[in-house]
């Protein structure tokens, strides 16, 4: 059997082959293409040869923006395949973070299988598909990339005939040829219906099937650790997974989400979950071509199957005749029928015989399993219904849930309008200190009464608010609320910015009067982003979790959204938001990765002590500057009893093409996120010893780090030399999203969205804010205190979060490049903004260097092989496009000024070598 380090270097080979080979495609059709010069300057040839980065041909962004791509296509099938070969050679239990290795831990740590049985039915993983402008590349674009995918795949069957390999190089090289002739980059911004289509293919085409694996997985990874099979027997008995999606719901900072957007998000989503189940009831039938020659129907499925004879005569006639002696069949084609389609064309959403829920089929669904075990057919009870009802469980008829999410001082503005049209005597709202708004607020849900009756515009921002609520409060009385997230609170500040929300649901009708009295039918979720909000959020989670209203309200949504195969949840659950980007973007990453673990520490402490369980939310992006990293380290970095077995965070921008894009891949970053969930979970059941030290040491090294970074940043010169040493200002008129790069369009670092800030010290290789401070922190703690190195080299393996976090930022310093860096800084036109900050970010680069050598010890090589393969894959062909992106740079910016029809040729040359950077570092913000 193969080491570890067998594997990796097996891998680097097979990156070499699959490169080597896709590169000669591509070196092909651009010879066919009459493209020579182009052809001939591309990266990673068969002689090895490189190019002068002083003169590159025309379209060379283009052409090495598709060679990183088909990098990374490379890349991405080597890994599946290597841990492919593991398994075959190991078995389930050898991959990091995948459920084999987690039930094997378990079970070594004393846990039997009856007690971790026991957890499953109480975890829930959610991931959350976002559209933050981060995905570079367009959607034409991601399609070519799956199809060349899927033939790169293809050729790991060793069965193929030389005709056929020949077949499938041809059809390569008609993909490459299309991803040449397609333009690479978005010239006009995406409107949200096609950042939805985009989101909703991955619900519809990836993960119902990617769902099927997972499960499969799990039910042989049992078997494989000795855990006994039949406490799987029970559809209760499995861990739960759901799906959201903020496209079409999120409207902070966002003009273009409308109340319409949304309406027609929600139903989009539902007619796209009604064709995943119509496809699950397609091929169930198919499944179920039982002869009743063969065996006796029971009676309790005969009833059934003459009632739905009765309520579909014609299809029934029809069947009948097909099917003549295949009841089954029959009986799965008839629930087929009964899918509430409302797409125009197929229209059966008003039949009175439709389903209205997805827990009325889920019975019919039953009452066939409990049939088919009846005449001994329990296998395909198993195999065939069972994924319907998991399929139907998950997706429901709402595909994935929608959160809606707002500005609390939107929220505040629509408030102040209500009242203004009112006529009450608190116009002024938006100015009152806390304690009078909470008074006011704590008065008012007292009572069920709204301030307004009737449909009149009231003001923008009121308007905007209550159509969306409205729009929501129409969609649950038709169809229940398991399409509708959350109402999440952007920027809590305070608590009465989460009574505000009570109050405009009041007014749009989405609370409802109880004997008790007001109940919220939709979830508040405060987000706590930056790190002032951060460190009040316990104190405020308290607070709220004793009012009245919100108890309430908890206890109302104990039952989950989908009722099909879901127990109600053992405890109240509240939502809590945590933002990663801007918290890093305040302070620096130490003190924001600090402030985050203590504040979600100090959450599940207050969550604990009102007897409610803390559902944490992740806003992570897809860069570690706004909390990216591995998965499962990720999760074992929590703190102790923060995930209690219900996590949800955010897929954001490329990340999503990165993590799903192929079913492979997909099952791959699930089994991740619900095996290390599972795993950290049922660890959380016994205490965790806490170490004092370890917590010092951490407060020392945040607030050095705070203080280096945010000295820097508050410099008079940071903005000049920011200004000009990134694109920043060619990124924000770029068209990579929908939604506005800043909040209000005020041009201050406090305005810029994460995204941007990250995205353009990416680009210009500075990587900034994932590493500056670290340096200085590590530095300060060890002249301070001797033997405090030591320490922490003793901690750095038994700390998940110290490990996590500097490995994190290990990664970061790699990536960044000083000679980049100082070419970059050659575009301030200021020598003195240059120098003052350059000075500074090259010495804290050195520093930072120097004490993680000194951390860590040892080479790169040795400890981080693969992270030094991809980067040194990268290097020359990167160098080559950063030389071009700075002389656009310079021509662009000084074209804006005095030629503007020069400036608007030359743009998509900019976007195209922004584009193309991004594919080669595999990341934009």
């Amino acid at each position: 059997m193969n080491t570890t380090a067998e594997y990796i270097a097996s891998g680097f080979v097979k990156i070499d082959t699959d490169l080597s080979y896709l590169m000669g495609c591509l070196k092909e059709v651009l010879h066919e293409l009459g493209e020579n010069e182009a052809a001939e300057y591309l990266p990673w040839q068969k002689d090895g040869a490189t190019h002068d980065a002083s003169a590159p041909p025309e379209r060379i962004e283009q052409a090495y923006s598709i060679a990183f791509q088909l990098l990374n296509m490379v890349e991405e099938n080597a890994s599946a395949q290597t841990r492919r070969q593991r398994e075959i050679e190991h078995g389930l239990s050898d991959e990091p973070g995948c459920w084999g290795q987690e039930l094997t831990l378990l079970k070594e740590a004393g846990f039997t299988d009856q007690e971790v049985a026991k957890a499953l039915p109480e975890i829930r993983v959610e991931p959350v598909l976002t559209a933050h402008p981060t995905e570079a590349k367009r959607a034409a674009v991601l399609d070519q990339h799956r199809g060349i995918y899927t033939l790169l795949s293809a050729l790991e069957t060793e069965s193929l005939t030389p005709t056929q390999r020949e077949a499938i190089r041809d059809e390569i090289k008609v993909v490459l040829e299309r991803l040449w002739r397609s333009g690479e980059i978005l010239l006009e911004k995406p409107e949200v219906g096609s950042e939805r289509r985009g989101v909703i293919f991955y619900m519809r085409e990836v993960f119902p099937l990617a769902v099927e694996q997972l499960d499969e997985r799990l039910r042989r990874t049992w078997k494989s650790v000795g855990f006994d099979h039949t406490l799987l027997a029970h559809p209760h008995a499995w861990p739960r997974i759901r799906f959201g999606s903020w496209v079409g719901g999120d409207r902070d900072g966002h003009p273009f989400v409308t109340a319409q957007v949304t309406s027609e998000t929600l139903d989009d989503m539902r007619n796209n979950a009604l064709i995943v189940i119509d496809r699950h009831l397609e091929s169930l039938a198919a499944k179920l071509p039982l002869s009743s020659n063969f065996q006796q129907p029971p009676e309790e499925f005969e009833r059934a199957l003459v009632r739905l004879w009765a309520e579909n005569p014609t299809q029934s006639e029809l069947l009948g005749r097909r099917y003549s002696d295949e009841p089954w069949r029959q009986y799965v084609l008839l629930l087929q029928a009964k899918l509430p389609f409302s797409n125009g064309t197929h229209d059966t959403s008003s039949q009175a015989t439709a389903y209205r829920m997805p827990d009325e089929l889920d019975e019919d669904l039953a009452l066939l399993a409990d049939s088919l075990k009846k005449v001994g057919a329990q296998r395909l009870a198993d195999t065939a219904v069972w994924p319907v009802r998991r399929a139907l469980d998950i997706f429901g008829f709402h595909l994935a849930a929608l959160d809606i999410r707002q500005n609390s001082k939107f929220h505040d503005q629509a408030l102040v309008q209500i009242l203004a049209a009112a006529g009450q005597p608190a116009a002024d709202f938006g100015e009152w200190d806390e304690a009078r708004r909470l008074e006011f607020l704590n008065k008012e849900l007292e009572s069920p009464r709204p301030f307004l009756y009737g449909g009149n515009e009231v003001g923008e921002q009121a308007d905007a608010v209550l159509s969306c609520y409205g729009i929501l409060r129409r969609h649950i009385r038709s169809y229940g609320r398991g399409g509708i997230g959350s109402l999440i609170v952007s920027m809590t500040r305070q608590l009465s910015d989460l009574y505000v929300v009570y109050l405009l649901a009041r007014e749009a009708g989405l609370m409802k009067w109880t004997p008790e009295g007001l109940v919220c039918t939709i979830p508040v979720v405060p987000l706590f982003e930056t790190l002032d909000d951060l460190e009040k959020s316990a104190t405020l989670i308290d607070a709220f979790l004793s009012h009245p209203v919100t108890k309430r309200s908890l206890i109302y949504h104990q039952t989950d959204r989908t009722k099909v195969l879901s127990l109600p949840h053992s405890k109240p659950i509240q939502q809590v938001m945590i933002g990663y980007s801007d918290s890093n973007k305040d302070c620096g990453i130490l003190s924001s990765q600090w402030a985050l673990n203590e504040a979600q520490s100090a959450i599940a402490r207050v969550g604990e002590d009102h007897g409610v369980k803390i559902r944490f939310f992740h806003g992570r992006g897809g860069t570690i500057s706004r909390g990216a990293g591995p998965t499962h380290r990720f999760l074992g970095a929590l703190p102790h009893g923060s995930i209690q077995g219900d996590v949800r965070l955010t897929e954001q921008g490329e990340t999503i093409a990165q993590k799903y894009s192929n079913l492979v891949t997909a099952t791959y970053n699930l089994e991740l996120l619900m095996a290390g969930v599972t795993g950290f979970s049922v660890l959380e059941q016994r205490p965790s010893p806490v170490d004092q030290d370890m917590d010092h040491l951490w407060s020392l090294l945040a607030s050095s780090s705070k203080e280096a970074y945010t000295a820097l940043i508050q410099m008079p010169e940071f903005m000049p030399f920011y200004s000009s040493a990134t694109p920043i200002d060619a990124l924000e008129i770029s068209s990579i999203g929908s939604r506005p790069s800043r909040r209000t369009g005020q041009r201050t670092l406090a305005d810029l969205r994460a995204i941007p800030w990250v995205f353009s010290w990416n680009q210009s290789r500075y990587y900034l804010p994932g590493w500056y401070g670290v340096g200085t922190a590590l530095e300060t703690l060890v002249q301070s205190q001797p033997g405090a190195l030591a320490t922490l080299q003793k901690h750095l393996k038994k700390s998940p979060l110290l490990y996590y976090v500097l490995t994190n930022v290990e990664t970061n310093i790699a990536s960044a490049d000083k000679e980049i860096m100082t070419r970059y800084a050659g575009l301030v036109p200021n020598e003195g903004d240059r120098s003052a900050i350059l000075d500074l970010v090259i010495a804290e680069y050195d520093r930072t260097n120097r004490m993680m050598a000194e951390l860590f010890g040892g080479s790169l090589d040795q400890r981080r092989p693969r992270m030094l393969k991809t980067l040194r894959l990268r290097d020359h062909a990167l160098r080559i496009l950063h030389e071009q992106q700075i002389e656009l740079l310079k021509k662009w910016r000084a074209a804006r000024t005095d030629a503007p029809a020069e400036a608007e040729r030359l743009l998509p040359k900019v976007l195209l070598s922004i584009n193309a950077i991004a594919s080669g570092l595999r990341t934009t913000g």
